[in-house]
């Protein structure tokens, strides 16, 4: 017998003895790293099928053929299903998307979609973001479904009923749901019974409890790292077609005032943190004009600062850190995520 097709018998037996379960997959890589090391000539490849609303897996091993291309075994299990059949559709049938371990179905996106919670963010964006706290918060069976046992990035103890009143309250008056009939009504609307509309606050919940234990950590680290993002700064800008100059801050008041309601230009009086002042504003001492300066978006914007105050460690400004410093966060676990649109 060839040194391949011992490796091809020994693989054979190397799939049926892999764990079937999802919290198995990580020793299932561990015994094929083992076998591949003792196998070198073959470069072992050992491929995971996770199957979407099961904790079920299936495995291939690929192998380099001595001579050229590659050779895949597979070893399902014998489950009273012919191969045929469970294989004669498309795992991802019926799935819109997969990020990472979490399979979205249509239907489950659109639940996601009627709980955005940046307003300013893409669809496809926040489909991505919800499905990664999902698998932050351990939900990753289903997004839409009971939560699992799967480890998490977020306290385990149980949601309380205060903390599933508030968010169902927060959820009704963002939707102006103020009473009974009119909630009940949306229930019907997006055929939701009272066991679905409960499982779906209860989601909502435990990712708003997440993001907020999770801001509340991050916060201090994030403060102490960007305090000039948090000074307090109140400023004054124009922004509109035509170019405003002003030599100092009272030329740019009376331009303002010149302007009324002449529809011409846009001015902002506010008090912002120094993060989120328009970016030709940010760092500018008290008293300084700029402008006026090109915007990217088209038009010129002409503005001052009027007055800064130093980053403290208050509760609004950590809070606002938090806001940030999980955003960042957030950005990272998209950037490393696997994501897959199952489009056709």
């Amino acid at each position: 017998m060839t040194d391949f097709a011992k490796a091809l018998e020994s693989g054979v037996s190397l799939l049926r003895a892999l764990p079937r379960r999802r919290s198995g997959v990580a020793d299932a890589r561990r015994a094929v790293g083992e076998w591949a090391a003792r196998h070198p000539e073959v470069r072992a490849q050992l491929v995971v099928d996770r199957r979407p609303g099961t904790p079920m897996v299936d495995y291939d091993l690929v192998l380099d053929h001595p001579g050229g291309g590659t050779v895949a075994l597979t070893a399902p299990p014998e489950d009273g299903v012919p191969w045929l059949i469970d294989h004669s559709t498309h795992w991802a049938a019926g799935y819109l998307v997969s990020v990472n371990d979490v399979d979205v179905t249509v239907p489950q996106a659109l639940t996601m979609l009627r709980s955005l919670s940046r307003r300013d963010s893409s669809p496809y964006r926040e489909i991505v973001d919800q499905c990664l706290l999902v698998e932050a918060t351990g939900d990753t069976e289903s997004p839409t479904e009971s939560p699992t046992d799967s480890p998490t990035d977020s306290p385990t103890e149980p949601l309380t009923a205060a903390d599933l009143q508030a968010t169902a309250d927060e959820f009704r008056r963002g939707r102006g749901l103020h009473d009974r009939a009119s909630t009940l009504a949306w229930m019907a609307e997006a055929g939701m019974s009272g066991e679905q509309f409960e499982a779906y606050i209860t989601e909502i919940a435990r990712r708003r409890r997440f993001r907020r234990d999770r801001e509340a950590e991050l916060a201090p680290g994030h403060l102490a790292a960007n305090p000039g993002d948090f000074a307090r700064v109140r400023a004054v800008w124009v922004t509109g077609e035509e170019k405003m100059t002003a030599g100092t801050v009272s030329d740019l008041l009376t331009g303002v005032a010149s302007l009324g309601d002449t529809g011409e230009a846009t001015v902002t009086f506010a008090t912002r943190w120094e993060a989120d002042l328009p970016a030709p504003l940010r760092g500018t001492p008290p008293g300084g004009i700029v402008g006026p300066v090109e915007l990217p978006d088209g038009g010129f914007l002409t503005g001052a600062v009027l007055h800064r105050s130093p980053a403290t460690d208050d509760r609004e400004t950590l809070a606002a850190a938090g806001r940030a410093a999980f955003a960042g966060w957030l950005a990272e676990r998209r950037a490393a995520a696997t994501v897959e649109w199952h489009w056709s």
